[in-house]
């Protein structure tokens, strides 16, 4: 470990427990939080349940994801936590009762629970987007089952596999991450008590984190780094979160005692040494290293925090905001040799985002948001195929290849698991405030409620199909507040006005266009983006690059031939197939785009919406918008 003793920190916290409260993101719950923000911010976030998605392209997103959810029934989702602790007789209502889940929650998988903990977030998550009271009532249900296991265990400890899988980690031995699931459990357990206000989830996972405590506090420090070789997940930042709710040292023990030198210390001295690491455990603890310079104020957490991001974003992020390769980091300097069909794990993103919205609060750059709009347009949003629900594990960037969708029922990825929270979400990073201003970081229709300010707003706009926003306040009084909203950096000048006028545009050194003024009911701001083609290229190789359209990610389609089987969808029959996919991609594909480059604005012509054509004949869509067949996103130039 890298901080004092343990004696010192127990006498520290206890001073301390008394503090204002702080959230998850800075702004947010902050009645329910026993551990104040340590630092200032210029942005906060709104609790969820302040914004609504109103109908558009998200908000049906999110309806399959919620009918997809509500589909698997909790005892579903309990039954493999109800078997191993026996808490059911086989034939009362487990085994013989009770349809069991395959994949990645079968009973014969060390990653058993995992699904669960992901539901119990995005169950509260789309509780609180849409105040839908069955999402409440799932979520209760979920944990009501688990308090009724953790019981039956009678140590505080909470899993669907048996606890010697932690023995054998403990011990060094081979075993599938049991960790990961803990967090995974752990992290729902916070949300529900975040997001649908449920106490009981929050003493079940106080109780998970003093097992925890129990389980590990007294190893040697020589145990407690072989026991990190195995993938631990979020767990850092699950004991963060919790300590933040519950002021007890023990929690900030287990949050520090899970600090992973090999992975961080390089970072504390800026030093970029991702090697082939997996990258969907690296970034999970790096948001650990945010949240504890946000209960703490370590400086040096923010700066690795801060690092990382930046340099994941500028050599280590595909076109579409993705990274990894087979799930891992590679040299940024071959690029190129990486544009596989194993590109983008969805998890890795999801987890990104996560890390930006921290970023953003403490900078209220539109540098970040632009980032974060990048990944969610491009490949959160087209991680859901439309037609079924289902959702991708990786985002192939091969030529040829294309997207490979989940089961219902026998797939539980850890991209399903993610998947199921990333479409609950959407609303939580549309508007940001501080004491003087509102930050509308997103063109998403929407409605927000400033209810501190007692203002709401209205967002009405068909973007990225039109480059055009409308902003309608509303209030009883009138409100002096600035709006700022975000200069992307893929727009030419932006055009703003105020109920029908312009008004100057003045772009801050953070990236934004503020408009001050008493704001009155009815008042409304409409925001004009223009949008033109751009080549991104691959640094290592220039004559291959993606094609933008604003900040829409243009793909090319390139049909279906060669499908067989199960094609696009993932064969459950098959082990772990999304892995091993054999994309059969034919011979002679047309990957060179016909277009002058010097000259994209009128080599493309618009066919309907956001679909293209070239004067060669490609045919061009946002790659959101392609499924169930093979395309292309980095092209060859000519």
């Amino acid at each position: 470990m890298r901080k004092g003793l343990v004696i010192i920190i127990f006498i520290s916290l206890l001073v301390s427990a008394g503090v204002n409260a702080q959230s998850l993101y800075p702004g947010q719950y902050a009645d329910k939080l026993k551990v104040s923000n340590a630092v200032p911010v210029k942005a906060e976030a709104f609790d969820l349940q302040a914004v609504r998605l109103l109908p558009g392209r998200f908000y049906e997103n999110m309806q399959r994801d919620s009918a997809w959810m509500m589909s698997i029934s909790a005892d579903r989702l309990l039954h493999s936590f109800r078997t191993t602790a026996g808490v059911w007789a086989g034939m009362e209502g487990g085994y013989m009762t009770v349809k069991k889940l395959g994949g990645w929650e079968s009973l014969d998988c060390e990653l058993r629970g995992h699904t669960t903990g992901h539901m119990l977030s995005a169950s509260a998550l789309m509780y609180a987007s849409t105040g839908n009271e069955c999402f409440k009532a799932k979520g209760d249900s979920l944990v009501a089952g688990l308090a009724q296991v953790q019981k039956a265990h009678g140590n505080g400890y909470l899993s669907a596999y048996p606890e010697g899988l932690i023995d054998r980690n403990i011990k060094g031995q081979r075993v599938w991450a049991p960790w990961y699931t803990l967090h995974k459990i752990m992290s729902g357990l916070i949300d529900q008590y975040l997001y649908a206000g449920n106490e009981t989830a929050l003493e079940v996972a106080s109780s998970m984190g003093n097992w925890a405590y129990d389980k590990v506090s007294g190893l040697s420090e020589e145990t407690r780094r072989l026991m990190l070789r195995n993938e631990f997940g979020g767990m850092p930042e699950a004991f963060w979160n919790l300590y933040s709710l519950t002021a007890d040292p023990r929690h900030r023990f287990l949050a520090e005692w899970f600090y992973h030198n090999d992975v961080i210390d390089p970072l504390h001295e800026g030093r970029e040494d991702f090697g082939t690491k997996h990258t969907n455990t690296f970034i999970p603890k790096v948001l650990a290293e945010a949240r504890e310079y946000e209960l703490t104020g370590a400086a040096e957490s923010r700066l690795a925090a801060d690092f990382f991001w930046h340099e994941m974003v500028a050599h280590h992020t595909f076109a579409p905001g993705c990274s990894s390769d087979k799930e891992h980091f590679f040299d940024p300097e071959h690029m190129s040799k990486h544009v596989t069909g194993y590109t983008g794990e969805t998890c890795c993103t999801y987890n990104m985002l996560k890390l930006s919205r921290h970023l953003f609060c403490w900078t209220a750059s539109s540098e970040v948001a632009d980032y974060y709009e990048q990944a969610l347009y491009n490949q959160i949003l087209g991680q859901q195929d439309p037609s079924t629900g289902m959702v991708t594990y990786f985002l192939p960037l091969k030529s040829g290849s294309h997207k490979v969708y989940s089961t219902p029922e026998n797939s539980f990825w850890c991209c399903v698991g993610s998947g199921f929270e990333n479409h609950s979400k959407y609303a939580e990073a549309i508007y940001y405030h501080n004491s003087d201003s509102l930050y509308v970081n997103l063109f998403i229709p929407s409605q927000m409620e400033w209810k501190d300010k007692g203002l709401k707003l209205v967002q009405t706009t068909s973007f990225p199909e039109e480059d055009k926003t409308v902003l309608t306040l509303s209030c009883d009084r009138t409100v002096r507040t600035t709006v700022m909203l975000r200069y992307p950096s893929w727009s030419g000048k932006p055009e703003v006005k105020v109920n029908g006028r312009k008004v100057p545009v003045k772009k801050t050194a953070d990236g934004y266009i503020p408009v001050s003024r008493s704001w009155k009911n009815g008042d409304r701001i409409e925001v004009r983006y223009p949008m033109s083609f751009r080549l991104e290229r691959l640094a290592d190789n220039p004559s291959q690059a993606a094609l933008f359209y604003g900040p829409v990610l243009l793909a090319g389609r390139l049909g279906t031939e060669g499908f067989t089987g199960c094609q696009p969808d993932s064969d459950p029959s098959q082990y772990n197939d999304y892995y091993k996919y054999d994309y059969h991609i034919p011979e002679g594909l047309d990957t060179v785009l016909d277009v002058d480059i010097e000259d994209l604005e009128n080599s493309i012509r618009r066919v309907s919406g956001l679909d293209f054509e070239t004067a060669g004949g490609d045919r061009l869509s946002p790659l959101y918008d392609i499924h169930r067949e093979r395309y292309v996103v980095y092209w060859n130039l000519k």
